[in-house]
């Protein structure tokens, strides 16, 4: 099973909807985790937009990207979901480690109505699900090339 860490800011959104999809669409041999920068509360707004999906992750706590460094945790592959400039700040596990961003926008930052700020959140949700589809299909094609040819 090869393993996946996705890391944005605070683990209340971008990258808790990575982990949930990729748990969901990567079967038995992809395994996701997430964490961030600085965890924060779990984003009402993407609790409800993956609830709209089947997934509920209601219960899901946020954790520090620090501390899985510390205790040694190790990755085949860590993807920030933040932009690029936010990566930069993100702990460099060690090991043959696939490393990539895949930046999305925020929906701690969206503005407006509760509906407003919910439809923009499923725009990043939407897009965020075809990323990992995306993922788990050259996965599936390509094996552990993926992960090799990328570092």
């Amino acid at each position: 099973m090869r393993t996946i860490l996705f890391i944005c800011e605070h683990n209340s959104a971008r990258s808790q909807m990575a982990q949930a999809y990729l748990n969901h669409y990567g079967d038995d041999r992809l395994q996701a985790e997430s964490a961030g920068l600085e965890p924060g509360e779990l984003n009402p707004l993407v609790v409800e937009v993956l609830r709209e999906d089947g997934i509920d992750i209601a219960g899901a706590a946020t954790r520090s990207v620090f501390e899985l460094y510390k205790n040694g945790k190790q990755y085949d592959a860590v993807i920030t979901v933040c932009s690029p400039e936010v990566s930069r700040k993100c702990p460099i596990f060690p090991g043959r480690v696939l490393r990539q961003n895949w930046a999305f926008a925020d929906p701690s930052s969206f503005t407006g109505t509760w509906e407003e700020r919910l439809q923009q959140t499923r725009t990043v949700r939407d897009q965020i699900k075809q990323k990992v589809i995306e993922f788990t299909a050259a996965y599936r094609e390509q094996g552990v090339k993926l992960f090799i040819q990328s570092t």
